[in-house]
């Protein structure tokens, strides 16, 4: 089967490691990922300025980048949740587009989907001996329900202890048009921005959760 890496523009941009990660993990279980390089942004945040035309476009792309891979991969379950919810009401009034649209919408997983879904996978033979919290994403969870996917592949992992988070349903903050949060502090620095980025609530949230790193 031919696997294709969507990477999104976040984790190309911000976290590169993000992918080079999922391929290395994807290798371990006989899968060799393809990386289609016309792919660009999904054109979510076009669609959620109104451009719709300009989202089209963007979307256009990934339509033709996709367009003989068995299964697209994403490690965003908002990017994936664009793919599948908005793609078939922007292309509504172009049947031929709407088709392509509705064949990507049904290969397209977000990654942790993919692993316990898709392959039956949950122990990824992981070490992390650290207290861990996990905040799931308003996309992942509403839009795509990836709830159960991440708990049973954290479950596994040897040495971390997972701790719940208090108002873990919330918002982190970085709805709507995108947001990016920059800082330049040392490590340990860096885990407290993280929580204040998230608005003041889910701060408190992560004081008290009393976790050493938060997983989102």
């Amino acid at each position: 089967m031919k696997v294709s890496l969507f990477i999104t523009c976040l984790s190309d941009s911000v976290y590169p490691g993000v992918g080079e990660a999922m391929v290395t993990l994807l290798a371990r279980h006989g899968i060799r990922v393809h990386f289609p390089a016309s792919q660009t942004c999904c054109g979510q945040p076009a669609f959620n300025s109104g451009y719709w035309k300009e989202a089209r476009q963007a979307a256009v792309t990934l339509l033709d980048a996709f367009e003989d891979s068995d299964f697209v991969i994403s490690p965003s379950g908002s990017c994936t949740g664009m793919i599948q919810h908005y793609y078939p009401k922007l292309f509504e009034n172009d049947p031929v587009l709407l088709a392509r649209a509705e064949k990507l919408c049904a290969k397209t997983y977000e990654f942790t989907q993919f692993l316990v879904g898709v392959l039956g996978v949950t122990d990824l033979g992981a070490v992390f001996p650290h207290k861990v919290t996990y905040h799931p994403s308003c996309h992942g969870s509403r839009l795509l329900g990836v709830k159960a996917e991440p708990m049973a592949l954290l479950s596994k992992v040897k040495g971390l202890e997972l701790v719940p988070l208090p108002f873990a349903d919330n918002c982190c903050g970085f709805g709507g048009i995108r947001i990016i949060c920059s800082d330049h502090a040392p490590a340990k620095g860096r885990r407290r921005c993280r929580c204040r980025a998230f608005g003041r609530r889910t701060e408190v949230s992560c004081r008290r959760a009393r976790a050493t790193i938060i997983m989102i």
